[in-house]
């Protein structure tokens, strides 16, 4: 229902002031449903089950069915400020002198002949069936009607027709549209009834009308304009909303997609809330992906680049989406200054509050196409992933989910907060790429993954019956598990594409190569640049993998490593912050957020991070411990609380002797300068000298006995000795 579309060249088919689309056609290669991208690209299935709005994620507000009838206008008439040639896009109509402009006449630039008027009247009736009640709306391909189905219990429809009937292009797009809504059918997009050719009353000419279900909701571009016109004029939906809003759409157009179609022209004004389900309507620029011919539509603002050029494709079309969530979550001059960008996110801070959000719509409108996602499914599911980081920043509530693309963390490290990142430790603790289970070698590998010993690892993947990019990969990890840093580099440099640094040429048409978009060989790339002490280098492939992935955790989680590393504990810890607050699966965010937090000097806020790994988790007991350690590092308060909650810790005898002794020790040199712990009793013992004295000599005594080695006890024996009270015995 939108009066911004029209056929379009590209991007300079108009000035900003202008028309949004201008006339034209360019010749293009045809585009594959899959974009002819990734061969490790999914594609979306023809069907979508509904669930409720953002993947269950957000609650919408609701948005009440419309009365049919109080949606007609009563003037209806295409304001002048929307009269444009369709055939050279130059302004027509306008007023002149005082004059009002006429709604019918010639475009004074190029002698093409206009027409505003509707072609239907109320009461109108075609086909013996449809009863016309009044105009709708206007859009770039035509005027919509509502009407009354008489044949089928007077049901509400719509009734499409033309703006221009003596446009010849734009006949052939409503003509192109009846054939593809023929074919479509998914719960969000509008379903079309019928089709019926009317005598126009005045020509007698006939005229071609599709008629649709009627769908009473508002749209998208809508609720914009009434929020600003509310507020100051600059606001936008709430970032969840936007999002949720992205992801309903999103399996729609992968339906589109995936029977060889492409929608051409979404935007905001084009889907439309009724109670909790979204509909796309106006499939007037829809196109078969294989069409050479027709004419495109577009809109200037949402236009991918390269239409002009190379006409419309999956990635132009999705491109469309991210550009329509920026406009749904900010307001910024998308016409104009920011017509084929995005702001700075030093300009707008929604991008700032939001860095994953920021790279997921620097991707998916991506200049290059081949740079941008490769399918609806796996931008849903990027997507998807920028939500729960968006919530969870929300309400404080983590909203984990399982990656397709990872594997989860394997095992914790860091876990010590007071000691210096282990970086092999951290590689074998990172989670991996997930095994694309359609690589001809996908069964040999499940059947190796149980191998222990890294070495032996190498030898039986080079061993593998079938050699592929997905073997390859796995020997990379194995090296870089056995420390044999220098063959994964190898390695590496024979597989990598070349989009990653340092990365050689390789053969597409090889078996053994990854495709050019596979962002694998960069996270291994990174991986082995961080065991090789290269901070720099992992930290910028890193960064590569999370521009490609925004969604995901695993990439966050090692930039808040290399950030760390490389002394910048603002990076690292907003990295660790944002993948723990998300989801607390990702324990070792935890315990980097709280060691950068120890050298930020904050103690008091990383303990209250160890506090929050549940008592669900493996690794709650050691987030415990490390947080008895960092208190009794503080005040004689803090010694006490440190006491405290040793008590409620389950350890066994020897951690919790040790860890009594750490205490006790920090105790007795507080008490021997003066400022004894202010408690009744600490761990057992009276908080005076004395006191401590005979329990910290009770814990030596008790760790002797579980000594291991003859020497080892000797040596407690004597501390116990030297830490006991003077007596006159």
């Amino acid at each position: 229902m939108s009066s911004d579309s029209g056929p379009a060249t590209g991007p300079d088919s108009g000035p900003a002031t202008g028309p949004d689309t201008g006339p034209g056609t360019a010749p293009w290669s045809p585009a594959t449903p899959s974009g002819g991208r990734s061969r490790r690209a999914s594609t979306s299935t023809r069907s979508s089950g509904r669930g409720r709005l953002g993947a269950g994620l957000v609650e919408v507000p609701r948005v009440p069915y419309r009365d049919p009838k109080t949606a007609v206008l009563a003037d209806p008439e295409v304001p002048e400020a929307k009269r444009f040639c369709s055939s050279c896009g130059k302004e027509v109509g306008r007023s002149r002198e005082g004059r009002p402009g006429r709604v019918e006449g010639f475009c004074a630039h190029c002698g093409h002949h206009y027409s505003f008027t509707p072609k239907l009247v109320p009461g109108e009736v075609l086909h013996d069936q449809y009863e016309v009640l009044g105009c709708l709306a206007h859009g770039g391909l035509g005027w919509i009607y509502l009407a009354a189905d008489h044949a089928v219990s007077d049901r509400w429809v719509v009734l499409k027709g033309l703006l221009d009937s003596g446009d010849a292009d734009a006949m052939a797009a409503a003509m192109a549209e009846r054939r593809f809504l023929a074919e479509v059918e998914h719960p969000n997009i509008v379903k079309i009834h019928n089709f019926v050719r009317h005598a126009d009353r005045r020509t007698g000419e006939l005229v071609d009308y599709i008629v649709m279900e009627y769908v009473g909701g508002t749209s998208v571009k809508d609720m914009i304009k009434q929020l600003r016109a509310e507020g100051t004029g600059y606001e936008s939906l709430p970032t969840a909303q936007a999002i949720a809003y992205a992801l309903e759409v999103l399996p729609a157009l992968g339906y589109l997609h995936g029977v060889g179609l492409l929608y051409c022209d979404f935007k905001p004004d084009n889907v439309i809330q009724t109670e909790e389900q979204l509909k796309l309507i106006d499939l007037g620029a829809v196109r078969r992906a294989d069409d050479r011919h027709s004419p495109i539509y577009g809109t200037i603002g949402y236009q991918a680049p390269e239409i002009g050029s190379v006409g419309p494709s999956v990635a132009s079309d999705l491109y469309t989406v991210g550009r329509a969530l920026a406009v749904m979550s900010f307001h910024f001059d998308f016409r104009g200054r920011y017509k084929e960008s995005l702001p700075a996110p030093g300009d707008q801070p929604l991008l700032r509050e939001h860095d994953s959000l920021r790279r997921f719509l620097a991707r998916a409108t991506h200049r290059d196409p081949e740079q941008r996602f490769a399918g609806a499914e796996e931008m849903a599911e990027q997507l998807t992933g920028v939500l729960r980081e968006v919530l969870a920043r929300q309400d404080g509530v983590p909203r984990p989910g399982l990656s397709r693309q990872f594997t989860p963390e394997r095992r914790a490290f860091g876990t010590e907060v007071d000691e210096e990142l282990d970086v092999r430790a951290v590689a074998r603790g990172l989670p991996v790429p997930q095994v694309d289970t359609s690589d001809p070698a996908a069964g040999f590998l499940a059947a190796a993954a149980g191998s222990g010993d890294p070495d032996q690892a190498v030898t039986a993947l080079r061993a593998a019956p079938v050699r592929t990019a997905e073997v390859r990969l796995q020997v990379v990890r194995a090296l870089v598990e056995a420390g044999r840093v220098d063959e994964a580099v190898a390695e590496l440099d024979g597989l990598a594409p070349a989009s990653f640094p340092g990365a050689s040429p390789f053969d597409p048409d090889d078996p053994e190569a990854p495709a050019p978009d596979d962002w694998r060989p960069g996270w291994y790339r990174g991986v082995v640049a961080l065991v090789d002490g290269r901070v720099d280098a992992a930290r910028a492939a890193f960064e590569q993998v999370c521009d490609v992935l925004p969604g995901e955790a695993a990439p966050k989680l090692a930039l808040g490593v290399c950030a760390e590393l490389a002394g910048d504990r603002a990076a690292a810890a907003a990295h660790y912050e944002v993948v723990w607050r998300t989801d607390h699966s990702f324990v070792s965010a935890a315990f980097g957020l709280a060691r950068v937090l120890v050298a930020r000097g904050d103690r008091g806020a990383a303990v209250a991070v160890l506090d929050s790994v549940p008592d669900t988790s493996i690794q709650h007991v050691a987030a415990q411990v490390a947080a008895v350690r960092l208190q009794a590092a503080g005040s004689p308060a803090d010694v006490v609380a440190a006491g405290a909650r040793l008590e409620g810790v389950e350890l066994d005898v020897a951690r919790r002797a040790g860890l009594t002794a750490e205490l006790l020790r920090v105790a007795l040199d507080l008490a021997r300068g003066g400022t004894p712990p202010g408690a009744a009793r600490l761990l057992g013992c009276e908080p005076t000298e004395e006191g401590l004295r005979l329990g910290l000599e009770r814990c030596y005594r008790q760790l002797a006995r579980l000594a291991d080695t003859p020497e080892e006890r000797i040596a407690l024996v004597d501390r116990a000795n030297a830490v006991r009270p003077r007596t006159l015995v």
